[in-house]
């Protein structure tokens, strides 16, 4: 048995698309960020970025203990070598899966992540954000655009379906919030419905569904719990978990 630590984000989906691809057991453990579950001493002893998601997987055991992955791209890795789906090892394959996966998890998913904020979280806060908007918008069309290219040359990311692909598909989800038309890449089009169709990918979307709220309803505690972190507050945290 997987233990999942989750949260219907984009980052969250990937790992629930994944577990569901890979057809293994797995055991959803949410993850309130609002309420700052992030920060509880024992997701840090996991999870030291106060990030999820986190996997624990009770089937493989080191020196007594579960081993668990914090970062979705380790997770990912990690679960393709182990069930030896959709993560080749070996080359030219295993080199064009890692390219488009950490090309996602270098810039589509933050560029992505900034967008969502600015789109969902900004307007709880005071002065002008059209610039910072504007920005990462713009950067979000121009990864749109590497995919449309590559996408003219094949039918996924790296060739075949692979975690660079689970990796890639949650941060296109909201392009519609993102205000941005799809139908004007039309190779990302085809590709992101192709993914949208495959049972395990909507199965993995639907985990944890009814704790979305994308900014809406959440209150100054939370917002302040999610955003107003720094150095110092991590460094409190390290202490207070001794």
């Amino acid at each position: 048995m997987i233990d999942l630590y989750y949260a219907p984000t984009p980052n969250g989906w990937k790992i629930s698309i994944m577990l569901e691809e890979c057809e293994l057991d797995y055991k959803v453990v949410p993850v309130n960020l609002g309420k700052g579950d992030q920060f509880k001493p024992n997701f840090l002893k996991i999870s030291p970025n106060n990030r999820m998601p986190v996997i624990v997987d009770h089937t493989n055991i080191i020196e007594g203990e579960p081993l668990s992955v914090f970062e979705s791209g380790a997770i990912l890795m990690y679960l393709g070598q182990k069930t030896g789906k959709f993560f080749p090892q070996v080359s030219p394959y295993k080199e064009r899966v890692l390219e488009w996966l950490f090309w996602q998890v270098g810039g589509l998913g933050p560029m992505a992540g900034q967008v969502s904020h600015f789109v969902n979280y900004a307007p709880n806060f005071p002065g002008d954000h059209s610039y910072s908007e504007k920005r990462y918008k713009n950067e979000y069309d121009r990864l749109l655009g590497v995919m449309n290219n590559i996408l003219n040359e094949r039918d996924y990311l790296a060739g075949d379906y692979s975690i660079a692909d689970m990796a890639s598909f949650p941060w296109i989800t909201a392009y519609k919030r993102y205000e941005v038309n799809l139908d004007e890449f039309p190779n990302v089009r085809r590709w992101f419905d192709d993914i949208k169709s495959r049972p395990a990918v909507r199965k993995g979307i639907e985990v944890g569904k009814e704790q979305r709220n994308f900014g809406k309803g959440i209150t100054k505690e939370g917002l302040k719990t999610m955003f107003g972190q720094d150095s110092k507050s991590i460094s409190k945290m390290a202490k207070d978990k001794e």
